[in-house]
């Protein structure tokens, strides 16, 4: 079975944006909305926290060092907040009168609510807020969104598209599980890294030498991954799939399987994330 690409998404109509930071995140995001046929002319980026000219910029886009030098009579159809969420309270109210005038704010600060840019540029503000997380980086993203009751349709539909240039995506209606959803696929792709980490030094305490045990691990995981993408059976059949009885795979397993096992060690993980997330929002 082929391994199953995130759908190509078709931003030629995308209208205006306006990307406030340009880090690793909001670099993706901008190289995925490139690749998906946006106009580079009608994309403007903010990078507050350097000297642009010391950001790779691709070509076509313009870039400036704060909010009041984005050229006049700019006015996007989209803000999108990229900066760290410390920085948040003293970024964001540059930007009010392209809110104010109809644009949407689409966030990805994590453990930044709503109801801030909402007392940020008004209570009829129409505000996206979006968990994703770093696969984006190579279009394998996981993004999941909630929106206030200002955003129409329209600006639903369009920041849906916005991200699904790096991923998948998904919307949430309670924003209470946003806390959640980045214990899980926010912070996940680190659970996923030290797995292989953990794995490899396995592999090397049983005698690999510690460059192959690397990437045995390595190729391991990236190939499960996207047999669970883009297989039919849930990741337990797969697993049985995979586990003869009486073998070493079933010895392995009866380890981490076991109780307390990987699954009481990852519900207190994921616990603990979203507990932490919910302290940083409050």
């Amino acid at each position: 079975m082929a391994p199953a690409a995130p759908a190509k998404q078709d931003l030629a109509a995308a209208g205006a944006l306006l990307l406030v930071g340009c880090g690793k995140m909001g670099g993706a995001l901008l190289d995925g909305w490139l690749a998906g046929g946006a106009d580079a002319a009608r994309i403007v980026v903010v990078e507050p926290a350097a000297d642009p000219s010391r950001v790779q910029i691709p070509s076509g886009v313009s870039a400036v060092g704060a909010a009041d030098a984005v050229p006049a009579g700019f006015q996007p159809d989209v803000v999108i907040m990229a900066v760290k969420p410390q920085m948040m309270a003293e970024v964001a109210p540059a930007y009010r009168g392209y809110v104010e005038a109809g644009a949407a704010v689409l966030s990805i600060a994590a453990g930044t609510n709503i109801a801030f840019f909402e007392q940020c540029f008004g209570p009829d503000a129409a505000v996206v807020r979006v968990m994703p997380n770093t696969p984006a980086a190579v279009g394998r993203g996981m993004s999941v969104l909630c929106a206030n009751a200002g955003t129409s349709a329209g600006q639903r539909e369009l920041c849906t598209r916005l991200m699904a240039a790096v991923g998948e995506t998904a919307w949430l209606d309670d924003e209470g599980l946003m806390d959640a959803v980045t214990a899980v696929s926010g912070s996940g792709p680190a659970y996923v890294f030290l797995l292989i980490e953990c794995l490899a030094a396995a592999g090397a305490a049983v005698g690999l030498p510690a460059g192959m045990a690397l990437k045995l691990a390595r190729e391991t995981v990236a190939g499960a991954g996207e047999l669970a993408r883009s297989a039919d059976e849930a990741p337990s059949q797969l697993r049985v799939n995979v586990t003869s009885p009486g073998g070493t795979t079933e010895a392995a397993l009866k380890v981490l399987m076991a109780e307390p096992g990987l699954q009481e060690l990852m519900t207190s993980a994921v616990t603990a994330a979203e507990r932490r997330g919910r302290e940083l929002g409050s």
